[in-house]
């Protein structure tokens, strides 16, 4: 197949930055492209390891070099737009591109923990700043500064790091509200970007097999999306989005994608990547997700068009 070709290219020369990547998916996606041998910028707010949190960046930039890749960790509070400013102006200077942005630095994923069974007037109202601040508003504003450096290049590829979520009622309001917030991005700045040549994307990883999700198992496994049980033990990889990444990235006709929303399974079916133990994962999209019980006898390619899934949950229009 034709995408064989170009999935065997490395990502040496490739500048990227994968925001809060201490630990979780940002550690995860910054570790598939340092294997790939990209340079990575990666920020958070933990440069050395401390007792309160799992990871932090100088961990994560030891594991990128030991990957083949080039780590550049840069301690960064994304909810401060001068330190965001700097970043890529160090980026600018430094390296003289920037061929990748993935927006994956929110705020709010401790406050999922806490409240992901509590109803919103229950809950804080500062649990909406945790998800908007450092959060939606971070994502655009990297956005800004990263399409400042793209377009006169006429290339790059920006990745939200979103959820279905943004679809599915499920943890919090404001969680939904701001995956579905970064999905409207992507689809309104890729708009404008898409004649500069440069992509806008944004992508729902499933459930992610985080330290915090790892952590709260017995929670998780409780829980129902939809209807469908979450199962901890089938969920992805930190690295699988990171490999979705790293495929799109490497796809000469990535721009026919910009604006658009996709899941990591459905990209694994397109472009033939596995998850790091070897599974193929399975799209919420496919029809085998909806019927377990016969799950085995329905092909994985059989799958819920998005026009559908959209008209069947989308109610508020």
């Amino acid at each position: 197949n034709e995408y064989k070709s170009y999935l065997s290219m490395s990502l040496q020369g490739k500048v990227c930055l994968v925001t809060g990547a201490s630990r979780g998916i940002g550690r995860g996606i910054a570790l598939a492209l340092a294997s790939e041998g990209a340079t990575v910028y990666i920020t958070g707010r933990t440069l050395d390891p401390v007792s309160t949190a799992p990871g932090s960046l100088s961990v994560t930039a030891e594991e990128i070099n030991g990957r083949g890749g080039r780590a550049v960790p840069v301690k960064c509070d994304h909810g401060v737009d001068e330190e965001v400013f700097s970043l890529f102006q160090s980026i600018k200077r430094d390296e003289g591109r920037l061929d990748l942005l993935v927006n994956n630095a929110i705020k709010g994923v401790p406050t999922v923990s806490k409240y992901m069974f509590t109803p919103f007037w229950e809950s804080p109202v500062a649990c909406w700043d945790d998800f908007m601040d450092v959060g939606l508003r971070c994502h655009y504003v990297a956005a800004v500064e990263a399409a400042k450096i793209m377009v006169p290049q006429k290339s790059g590829l920006i990745v939200n790091i979103s959820s279905s979520g943004a679809l599915f009622n499920f943890f919090m309001v404001p969680y939904g509200v701001g995956k579905a917030g970064a999905d409207k991005m992507a689809a309104s700045a890729g708009a404008q970007l898409k004649e500069h040549n440069v992509t806008f994307v944004s992508l729902w990883p499933g459930l992610v097999q985080t330290e915090r999700v790892l952590a709260s198992k017995d929670s998780f496994n409780t829980a129902e999306v939809q209807g469908i049980k979450m199962d901890v033990e089938k969920a992805e990889s930190v690295e699988y989005a990171g490999r979705a990444i790293v495929a799109l990235l490497k796809d000469p006709n990535v721009h026919r994608k910009t604006g658009k929303t996709m899941m990591t399974p459905d990209l694994g079916d397109e472009y033939g990547f596995t998850d790091v133990d070897g599974r193929r994962l399975v799209s919420i999209r496919s029809i085998k997700t909806w019927f377990p019980r016969i799950g085995f006898l329905i092909p994985r390619f059989l799958k819920v068009p998005w026009a559908w899934l959209l008209a069947a949950v989308h109610n508020y229009y």
